[in-house]
């Protein structure tokens, strides 16, 4: 059993090496950090935190190939390898067409554009697997990257699409699929075994994380009001199939969004089945939501934002009360 925190890119690198910091004492084996449009520049990040942790496997997920050319994501990549001593690992994703217009960016072709990119990544990043077919054009040359990438960098899939997700199976070492709610890791596992499949790969060799998000505190009232007001203000912009399958649709969350947008507390507006998206609770209730998602066959769990009302609070429950009791899932009696 793997676990991993997920962070924002709004969390000040103080802030952030801190949570770093206590998820390497506590066990975690990977903390992964967004890239966000306008927000802290994740790369930069993730290289402040590669210097100042010693074990812990660092992420960015995700990066896209629309704002920043694969070359120079490639580029960023290898060098974190670099100065993390092999711990690093990179999130692709085809990116919020709504975001990327704040940019003023275009997302043609996301799904090809991705695959592309995919390729194109593992080739530079020392991996040997490659399908030549998948390449871009200008890829052909095999033209390497001018240093030493050491232990090829693993390539990830940010994905929540059947589609995306069978293609993440197909050509990339894992996939991060943020699940609405966690449960939906039975699909989404299934959607990538069948790309794993048509591709003839080993199942055993793709790392699957179950992506969620969790707010846990030691009040679990504080912990369900934490997660209550992160999905008010991202409620509507969830995938709308995502949300039917919980009995959902973007309009429930209007009355909580208006809220929460303007900076206001929406927790009471938000309900059960809307808080049933996350995990959210005292220490037992994460355990007991996440013994299901073991069940389902999830051998990685991944935590993410808000985490709780207090993050590093949060993180210390979820190394010394959540992770212990997951970890003996299994063990021998």
């Amino acid at each position: 059993m793997r676990f991993s925190l997920r962070l924002n890119n709004d969390v000040a690198p103080d802030d952030l090496v801190l949570l770093a910091r206590t998820a390497e004492d506590l066990g975690f084996d990977q903390l992964w950090v967004s890239n966000d449009l306008f927000l802290r520049s994740a790369p930069v990040l993730v290289g402040a935190l590669a210097v100042r942790t010693t074990t812990l496997g660092l992420g960015i997920a995700v990066m896209n190939p629309y704002s920043v050319n694969v070359v120079e994501v490639a580029m960023a990549a290898a060098t974190l390898q670099e100065l993390s001593g092999g711990r690093f690992s990179l999130g692709l994703g085809a990116g919020s067409q709504e975001f990327l217009g704040w940019a003023g960016l275009e997302r043609p072709a996301p799904l090809g554009t991705t695959r592309q990119a995919v390729h194109a990544l593992r080739q530079l990043l020392g991996h040997e697997d490659v399908d030549p077919a998948g390449l871009p054009g200008w890829a052909a040359t095999k033209r390497p990257l001018g240093m030493a990438v050491g232990r090829p960098v693993p390539v990830y899939v940010g994905a929540m699409g059947p589609r995306m997700l069978h293609m993440a199976g197909e050509c990339a070492d894992g996939a991060l699929p943020l699940l609405y709610p966690p449960e939906h890791f039975a699909a989404a596992r299934r959607q990538v075994e069948d790309g794993i499949a048509a591709a003839g790969r080993s199942r055993a060799a793709f790392d699957l994380p179950a992506c969620f998000w969790v707010s846990v505190a030691q009040d679990a009232a504080a912990g369900r009001a934490a997660l209550a007001n992160k999905l008010a203000y991202y409620g509507p912009s969830i995938s709308p199939t995502l949300l039917a399958a919980a009995g959902l649709a973007p309009g429930d969350f209007l009355p909580a969004a208006r809220l929460a947008q303007r900076g206001e507390d929406a927790a009471a507006l938000v309900d059960d089945r809307m808080l049933s998206l996350g995990i959210a609770g005292a220490a037992q209730d994460v355990v007991d939501r996440c013994r299901g998602l073991v069940a389902l066959g999830a051998d990685h769990l991944s935590f993410g934002p808000p985490l709780g009302p207090d993050p590093v609070a949060a993180v210390r429950v979820l190394g010394t009360d959540v992770l212990p009791a997951l970890r003996a899932i299994g063990a021998p009696a």
